[in-house]
């Protein structure tokens, strides 16, 4: 029984690393911030992930699954809203030019364009196609039904998301600040900044899929 409960948890941990380090929409939004803001200015950013994924995970433990079961057209509504908000923000980091200080500083603003702030990042999980998968999947396949223990286990699971969420969003925040001190040429700058927004909108694309089958089935 022990044993057992050794491989849930050793399941458990490598779905969150897996789901928080691989490239998703906050990873990318956050490592173009990092490349087009700097670190510091990028920081309510990062803190909005860090805090905004475990909340949207405890609402949906405690009950919003229950809304979107009863309202799937609800869901669908959410899904939709979030796959055009990726849009307006692919367009937006494609656009999005070095600040004309130069490519040295952590300007607050690249091409008069403010990085998101933490209650936009924060409000963007709940339209985070991926955010969604993640914590819908580590709900329904690491909790139990036992009287008492499923709200212990979602706010732990909540906790380890926010955990992960710090370190993985942290860890692509460096590498786009990394990005920009080595990209000083505006040209090859612009082609990262075209990179990141379409890979942004490819690591939506199996939602896309999905949700095409399920409106015209």
């Amino acid at each position: 029984m022990e044993s057992e409960s050794l491989d849930v948890a050793h399941s458990f941990y490598l779905f969150v690393i897996s789901a928080a380090f691989t490239p998703g929409p906050n990873n990318i939004m956050i490592m173009a911030s990092g490349l087009n803001y700097g670190v510091r200015a990028s920081l309510p950013h990062l803190l909005g992930i860090c805090l905004g994924v475990p909340a949207m995970l405890l609402a949906v433990g405690f009950g919003m699954s229950v809304v979107f079961q009863q309202k799937p057209w609800l869901h669908v509504v959410i899904q939709v809203a979030g796959l055009l908000y990726l849009a307006y923000l692919a367009f937006r980091i494609a656009r999005a030019q070095p600040s004309s200080s130069g490519f040295d500083d952590d300007s607050v603003e690249a091409d008069g364009v403010p990085p998101l702030s933490f209650m936009q990042a924060a409000a963007f999980q709940w339209i985070n196609p991926k955010a969604w998968m993640m914590g819908t999947g580590a709900i329904a396949a690491f909790t139990t039904s036992e009287s008492g223990g499923m709200h212990r286990q979602i706010i732990y699971i909540a906790v380890v998301f926010a955990v992960m969420a710090l370190l993985s969003a942290g860890l692509w925040l460096c590498l786009g600040s990394m990005f920009k001190k080595m990209l000083a040429n505006k040209r090859i700058f612009t082609l990262f900044n075209y990179l990141m927004a379409l890979l942004l909108l490819l690591s939506v694309a199996p939602v896309v899929v999905s949700l095409l089958g399920r409106l015209f089935s």
